[in-house]
Formats: C-alpha cells, sequence, structure tokens
C-alpha cells in the first residue's frame, strides 16, 4: 500500500538525504524507483524504504534489479501510469495526524479547517473512483485549487506534495449547518450551534468521511432514547466518541493493547469493560461499550466546544438499512427527525463504515471490517485471480481475487434489506470498475434462497461465458478456510466452527462443527446434537423457545421445568403452542447450532428471554461470568455428535443453589472441554496437531481465549481470524480461497 500516503515524495526525500539520482513513479501494479549511486549507499536508501515509510504505508516486498537506462542528472517524481491488469492497492481513510491538528491552530488559510489532510491523513478509498490514485480520478477533481494550496501540492519539500485530497478555507470542499429553516456557513458560529444543542440534548446529523452519523449527548437519556426512535433500533448498543484517552478511562478499563488499537491511524470502534454508566439506553447494561476517538479534524473542533464528556456516535440509517451518505436521502429521512444537519459537499463515493475490534489479553479479532481497513487485501500464497466470492446473507461483504491477493468489500450488512441488496449490486460493480476486474468463476454458499447465491446464479447467466464456472462453498467450511486463507496454512486441520445458522449438506441447519478439512475440501467428524428449533428463524429471536426446545428433547416426560422462572414472563397459551409445534414436528426444522445452544442457555438463566439485537442473549451470557470459576458440567459424545442432557440438567440444579456468573462460567468451561476433548479424538485418530476457530461464536472472547489456551496446553497449534471477521463477514474469503483450490 504506497499510493496515497505521501510514499512518493518520501522516496525523493531519501534520495535527496543519500545525494542519489533517479526517478519515481506510481504505477498500477505498484511503484518504480530508478536510482543510480555507489552501491553502499544504494543498499542503504533500500534499507531505509523498508524502515523509515510513511505510517499508514505497507511494502510486500522490493524487487531490485540491475538495469541500463541513460545516466540521471538529479531525482525526479514521474507522472503516474497504468500497467494493463496489474494494480496497486489502494490505501484506507486514514485518520487526521497530529501535524494537521496543530495547523488547524497555525495556519493562516487552514485555522478551523474542519477537512484538513495531507499525505499522511485524510480521505482515500471513500473518495477514489478510479486508479491510479490521482486527483483528478477522485471527488476532489471539482474543487480547483488556490495558489497557496497548489504550491504546496507541488513542493516536493512540503507535507502536502501530491496531497490528492488538499484544500483550504479558501478553495476546498466546505461545511455547511442546515438549522432552524436556516442556513450556517461561518465555522465558529456553526461549532458554538451545534455544541450547544449537543450539550442541552438534541439530536444532530453529522456528514464524516464514509457517510452521515446521528450524534448525541451521551449522558441524555431521553436524547438516546430518541435516537433509538429514529432508527427504529430498540435495544442494539451504539458506540460512544469520546474526547482523549483521559476520558475513556474514567468511564471503562482500557489495556494497554486496547489503547494502542483506538489511537492507530485506522481509529476503529473497540469494545470495552465498561466500569461507569454513561446512560442505560446506550447498552441497556451490557457491561461493555463500543469506544471511539475522533479521527476527523471536525470531531476535534467539535469537542473543543462541547461540555459532555462523550456522545453518540452512530450511523445515519434505519434498522438494518445501509449507512446514508447521500444529502439527497439525509434530507429526505433525517432532515425533519432530527435538530440540525451538518454536511459538507464533498462527494461519498464509497460509502464506509466505522470498523469494530475486541481486543483479549492475548487476541485481537475484527468484528466489523469497514473504515481503516478496507480495501487492503489480504496476501494469499495461491493465485486467486479473477474469481468474486459473493458472501454470505447476512453482515455480508463480498471479495475479489486479483492476483495471489483476496480484496474484500467494505461491510455491507444484511442482504434481506432491499436498500442494503441494492447497496451490494452498486459496491460490486464499483469494485469491477476501479480494480478493471472480469470475473471467470463466482462463488456463493449453497445455501438456494440466499440473495448472494441469487445475484450470483443471474450473473453468470449474464456474462460468463461457461454458466458451469459457479462454485457454491458450505457455509462453515467457507469459515474455517477464511482462517486457512489468512495464516497461509494449505494442509490438513481439525477445523471448529461455531455460529447460529448456516447449510448443512444434510438440509439441515449446522452451526456446532468439527471438521477434518484443507482449503480444497472437508469432512465432518463431529457436531453439537440436533434440537428442534420451534418457529425457525423465530427461535433465533426468542432465546426461551431455544430453552423449551432443549428441556423437551432431553426432559420432555417432566413437567419440573415449566415452572422455572425463565417461563414466568411467557404467555401461558404461546407455551402450549410451542410444546405442541415440538411434539408434532411443525415448523420446527433441526439445527446443530452452537448459537442456538448459548440462546438455551441464557434463557433458562433468566438473562434474556427475548433478543432485541442479534445475539443479544449470547452476548449477556457472556457478561456475567466468573472468570474465577474453574468447574465445568458433564457431557456426553456418542459417535459423531455432542450430547449436552448431562450439562441442561446439571444447569438446572445449580439454578437453585449459585448465581448465574457461575453457571455461566461452568457453562463456558463446558463447551471449552468439548473442544478440547474432540480435538484430541480426531488428532490420535488422524495425526492432525492444528486446530482452527473459526464462526460467529468465537467472537465471544472468552470462549476463544480459552480454547485457545487448553488448546495449546495439550500442543496443538491454534489458529483463529485475526485479519477479516470470524463472522460473516469473513465467509467471502474463505470461499475465494476454496473456489480456487477447487479448479
Amino acid at each position: 500500500m504506497v499510493q496515497g500516503v505521501g510514499f512518493r515524495p518520501f522516496v525523493y526525500r531519501l534520495a535527496k538525504k543519500y545525494q542519489l539520482c533517479g526517478s519515481v513513479a506510481n504505477r498500477s501494479d505498484g511503484v518504480i524507483v530508478k536510482i543510480q549511486g555507489d552501491a553502499t549507499v544504494v543498499e542503504k536508501f533500500i534499507q531505509d524504504i523498508i524502515t523509515d515509510a510513511p505510517p499508514a504505508a505497507f511494502i510486500k516486498r522490493i524487487n531490485s534489479t540491475r538495469v541500463n537506462d541513460s545516466l540521471f542528472s538529479g531525482f525526479e517524481i514521474l507522472p503516474s501510469k497504468k500497467n494493463g491488469r496489474l494494480y496497486t492497492e489502494i490505501s484506507p481513510d486514514i485518520a487526521v495526524c497530529e501535524d494537521c491538528l496543530a495547523d488547524l491552530k497555525t495556519q493562516k488559510h487552514r485555522i478551523n479547517y474542519p477537512l484538513i489532510n495531507c499525505t499522511n491523513c485524510g480521505p482515500r478509498f471513500s473518495i477514489i473512483k478510479e486508479l491510479p490514485y490521482d486527483r483528478e480520478k477522485t471527488t476532489m477533481s471539482k474543487f480547483k485549487m488556490c495558489p497557496v494550496c497548489q504550491n504546496e501540492y507541488h513542493d516536493i519539500d512540503d507535507r502536502r506534495f501530491h496531497a490528492q485530497p488538499v484544500a483550504c478555507n479558501y478553495c476546498g470542499p466546505a461545511y455547511e449547518y442546515v438549522v432552524d429553516d436556516k442556513i450556517l456557513y461561518d465555522i465558529p458560529s456553526m461549532l458554538n450551534q451545534i455544541a450547544s444543542q449537543i450539550d442541552r440534548g438534541d439530536v444532530v446529523v453529522i456528514k464524516g468521511v464514509g457517510g452521515y452519523n446521528l450524534v448525541c449527548n451521551a449522558l441524555n437519556e431521553q436524547s438516546v432514547k430518541r435516537i433509538r426512535t429514529i432508527k427504529n433500533r430498540e435495544a442494539k448498543p451504539f458506540a460512544v466518541m469520546f474526547k482523549n484517552v483521559d476520558t475513556i478511562k474514567h468511564y471503562c478499563v482500557l489495556s494497554d493493547r486496547e489503547k494502542t488499537m483506538l489511537e492507530s491511524w485506522r481509529r476503529p470502534i473497540v469494545i470495552l469493560a465498561q466500569k461507569e454508566l454513561l446512560c442505560s439506553a446506550i447498552n441497556h447494561s451490557l457491561g461493555s461499550l463500543g469506544v471511539i476517538l475522533p479521527y476527523l479534524p471536525l470531531h476535534y473542533l467539535l469537542f473543543d466546544h462541547l461540555k459532555t464528556p462523550g456522545i453518540v456516535f452512530t450511523s445515519a440509517n434505519k434498522s438494518d438499512e445501509p449507512l446514508v451518505a447521500g444529502d439527497q436521502k439525509i434530507k429526505e429521512d433525517f432532515l425533519m427527525l432530527s435538530d440540525g444537519v451538518l454536511r459538507h459537499n464533498r462527494n461519498i463515493f464509497n460509502p464506509v463504515d466505522d470498523s469494530v475490534i475486541k481486543v483479549g489479553k492475548k487476541t485481537c479479532q475484527v468484528i466489523r471490517r469497514s473504515r481503516g481497513y478496507v480495501p487492503n487485501p489480504v496476501e494469499l500464497n495461491s493465485s486467486v485471480d479473477a474469481i468474486f466470492a459473493a458472501g454470505a446473507e447476512q453482515k455480508n461483504t463480498f471479495c475479489i481475487g486479483k492476483d495471489k491477493t483476496g480484496i474484500l468489500s467494505q461491510h455491507i450488512g444484511d442482504l434481506t434489506n432491499y436498500e442494503t441488496f441494492q447497496f451490494y449490486i452498486d459496491t460490486v460493480e464499483k469494485f469491477f470498475d476501479l480494480y478493471h476486474f472480469k470475473p471467470e468463476v463466482l462463488v456463493c454458499d449453497q445455501h438456494p434462497a440466499y440473495l448472494s447465491t441469487k445475484f450470483t446464479d443471474k450473473f453468470a447467466g449474464l456474462y460468463l461465458p461457461d454458466p458451469a464456472n459457479v462454485i457454491r462453498v458450505q457455509h462453515h467450511h467457507a469459515h474455517i478456510a477464511s482462517c486457512l486463507a489468512e495464516h497461509k496454512i494449505n494442509h490438513k486441520v481439525i477445523g471448529v466452527c461455531f455460529d447460529g445458522t448456516g447449510y448443512g449438506t444434510d438440509g439441515n441447519i449446522w452451526g456446532g462443527e468439527f471438521l477434518l478439512c484443507d482449503s480444497r475440501s472437508f469432512e465432518r467428524y463431529a457436531h453439537f446434537d440436533y434440537v428442534k428449533m420451534p418457529g425457525g428463524d423465530a427461535a433465533a429471536k426468542e432465546p426461551w423457545r431455544m430453552a423449551v426446545a432443549y428441556f423437551e428433547k432431553y426432559f420432555g416426560g417432566s413437567n419440573e421445568w415449566e415452572k422455572l422462572q425463565c417461563f414466568e414472563k411467557v404467555d401461558q397459551k404461546s407455551f402450549a403452542l410451542l410444546r405442541n409445534m415440538i411434539q408434532k414436528n411443525i415448523n420446527s426444522p433441526l439445527t446443530s447450532s452452537a448459537g442456538r445452544l448459548f440462546d438455551a442457555v441464557a434463557g433458562m438463566l433468566n438473562l434474556c428471554s427475548f433478543n432485541s439485537f442479534e445475539a443479544e442473549a449470547p452476548m449477556r451470557l457472556e457478561s456475567v461470568i466468573d472468570k474465577s470459576v474453574t468447574g465445568s458440567y458433564p457431557y456426553q459424545i456418542f459417535n459423531d455428535t455432542v450430547r449436552f442432557d448431562q450439562t441442561i440438567g446439571a444447569i438446572i440444579s445449580d439454578l437453585h443453589k449459585m448465581p448465574v456468573s457461575n453457571i455461566s462460567a461452568k457453562f463456558h468451561n463446558t463447551v471449552v472441554n468439548v473442544i478440547v476433548d474432540l480435538a484430541g479424538s480426531i488428532g490420535r485418530e488422524e495425526g492432525v496437531r492444528d486446530v482452527v476457530l473459526s464462526g460467529g461464536v468465537f467472537q465471544n472472547t472468552y470462549l476463544l481465549e480459552k480454547s485457545v489456551e487448553k488448546l495449546r496446553n495439550r500442543k496443538f497449534s491454534v489458529y483463529y481470524n485475526e485479519q477479516v471477521p470470524a463472522n460473516d463477514g469473513g465467509i467471502s474469503l474463505g470461499q475465494l480461497i476454496v473456489a480456487s483450490n477447487n479448479l
């Protein structure tokens, strides 16, 4: 990744330092440097390129070849060139740098300029339309630079040399604030007005780098509830932006590793353990908080005027719809619902949401991979060229293969929503144009009803010379393969895939799977016991249903469990109807899902009977764990099936004599023991010592870290997703690598 991060001027200044002659140029396949001078000095020059490159630059490799060009008399930066199908990585959008924050207060033409940037920071992916990355190929093309900015842009020794979004108060894009049927254009007036409104409890819409955000005072309960009403988002936690790290430390537990991620140039949302309450409507006592630091100049300017220590910072969209980036849609959908809209006139070509990270004591997982990460590719050890992977239905990303890299899209979302599916189609087209991509092979999930699968089939019929070049990959195999791809593993592994759903080869719903597999094929070695899902998808939204399903399966003849506290709020007619559905097998598909087992236990413990958002029950189950508890429950493994009748029975017994924090810990420890037990069996029988953990359930940090620890104590090599999400957001990378190995 060398374009858009100040790499060419860095090389120029380095050559100048060593008094070397030559040239540097961007090409669509990388940066090419021609250097002339003493061999020893040239070697130092090459080493410094590796060690001193700009912060956001990433160099995969340097290929060095002796050439017979004419002698150079100086060093110059040459115009960018295209080079066939090859490409250079596009930089993600970068948080504002410290130098630009200083310029905000000192540079006359940029005092309080909320869109300030330089070669080391600012918008990149969100504004690019075409490669190579030059101003005329971005949404900055309509802004003509003033003489001052133009001089900076052409001055090789200036920090803004060839910074494509370079601008200032006199020539660049500008903000305006629409409030009370008037428009404010003066920055100080805007900031005073907005800060005053937020502090007193108003809701404001703010346009950022990748889309619009809804913002309010994080200490104002009514304001937060109002945003929930606007978004139609009942209980899913909101992220909070704090002014600085010291403020975060007051409200959250913050480790050094978490602090490093928060302050990185990627500026993701980091999920932290909460220690001080803001207001309950933010996360409904979940115990964790998604936290983010300012990453735009505007954010810093706003906090200079705010009294509140934190603001709710959430995407401006209705529930399940994609992030809104268009000015017209904001005007139509949010202008009348909010108390003001702050917008700028630089178009967002590639909408991109905030990324989400979860850091454990020894692990770091990407939960949502978007701004700051996309479109960084994942480097692979085999060619995936001209393969398009359509991804899954929920938390969708797609992936295109270029040479030996997989390029994942930004977070798309749930394709069952019409607007999200249109966003998916539009983004696919943009990626194809941007990377000059022409697919020869398409790959999708095996589920015939997934919209990504239907899109693939339709696309194949219209554009592929051979419609037979469509490969279908089993959902859980793709999960494991995504991790294999990240770690460049080719050999067979023990794949443990725990998630909520996925179409199995037997037509049932899988999700608690132990696979023996590589990047080409898989064998299902064992799985969690099948249990009925009464009401189908409704069971995933109402954990009490899964609790009843497990009780019916293992203790159907007894009525003692009906009296448990977890069923007190359930209407008796609904309760009886559900039992009848299970007993008569009415709309009750079979599932081996680990996610549904976690739902059931959360329901039994009365932590969550009705999911207000996806995975709420397992999240609440994890949040109450007493980490000092080392005990566990019994379980049974018969042939290829893990039975939890003894586990459930022991949980019922414990409900009367110990706190739910102990029971949750013992349950989690039980699942860890199952993983270690079965890995041991497979390892002995098959001679395999590598274990891969993937699937959305492994976003549970306690489960992941305990599993990794115990497996490594048994001398297994353990791998988990680090570059892409373990949830369905990483599926497309797995599909890509499986397809490449089946050609």
